[in-house]
């Protein structure tokens, strides 16, 4: 698994594909996206979930914290026909210039939103960049599912293949991180994933809390994400596993949502 995650072009396409196969029809099932449709991506990384976008002609921004990573979205980029219509920043989303007044048809993050500190602050504050009319799809591995830690980026061989154990308390975890001989930064890494992580329950009340309105709700057994890494086909999730919460915790691989400002109200 860990190769995965170093081949940053394997990953690049991987993401590519999983949004023109799942994330767009998702989202056209309540938003048609043509060439007139602005799109912005928080936590972009090298920006293969925007390729699917760009080559609708969307306009799309894409922002992320890391330099790396933009720069390899400005490679990967460089020889696409359409790339004047993509912009990538390295930006913290907190420290937009408010002047830009920047506001977005669609805004997307994949995998992002459990690995953001105080998420309350983060989903109260995105909706700057929303239009009453406007859409924001989420998608995340729920924090109690397999390999919900991110486990997958160890080092080690056998952690990286090992369901669960990022569930192990935070002494025990670190523990035995560093006792399989991952480095220290991947570790404080992993342990900064076991404070971010975000479980399905509680995405829904910080939803409710800021007033979203679900316009779409998807929970998968198998994460769409793993045709392109593993060849399985998606599934999503059945009895008794959508309807027992201690289940669905456990064994549901991602969420998809599709959701509104509250504005949207006032707008209909």
């Amino acid at each position: 698994m860990q190769e995965r995650h170093s081949n940053k072009q394997r990953y690049f396409n991987e993401q590519a594909l999983t949004t023109e196969k799942y994330v767009i029809p998702f989202i056209e099932e309540e938003y048609p996206i043509d060439s007139n449709t602005s799109i912005l991506e928080i936590g972009c990384g090298e920006g293969g979930n925007l390729v699917p976008f760009v080559e609708r002609g969307c306009e799309v921004v894409g922002i992320d914290i890391l330099q790396g990573k933009i720069d390899r979205a400005n490679q990967y980029f460089s020889n696409h026909p359409n790339k004047g219509r993509a912009e990538f920043m390295v930006e913290d989303i907190y420290d937009i210039d408010p002047s830009l007044n920047w506001k977005f048809d669609i805004i997307i993050m994949r995998d992002v939103i459990e690995h953001i500190h105080d998420q309350e602050k983060f989903m109260a504050y995105v909706q700057r960049f929303l239009k009453p009319t406007s859409k924001f799809f989420l998608g995340f591995p729920p924090w109690q599912m397999p390999f919900g830690g991110h486990q997958q980026t160890c080092k080690n061989g056998l952690l990286s293949k090992l369901p669960w154990f990022h569930l192990l308390p935070t002494g025990m975890y670190r523990a035995t991180l560093k006792l399989f001989g991952e480095i220290p930064r991947n570790i404080e890494n992993l342990l900064e994933i076991k404070k971010t992580g975000i479980s399905l329950e509680r995405f829904r009340r910080l939803l409710t809390n800021e007033g979203y309105i679900i316009d779409r709700e998807v929970w998968f057994f198998i994460n769409p994400n793993y045709e392109a890494k593993f060849g399985l086909k998606p599934r999503k999730s059945v009895h008794p596993f959508k309807t027992i919460p201690f289940l669905r915790n456990f064994f549901i691989t991602a969420g998809y949502y599709l959701i509104s400002s509250p504005d949207a109200t006032a707008s209909n």
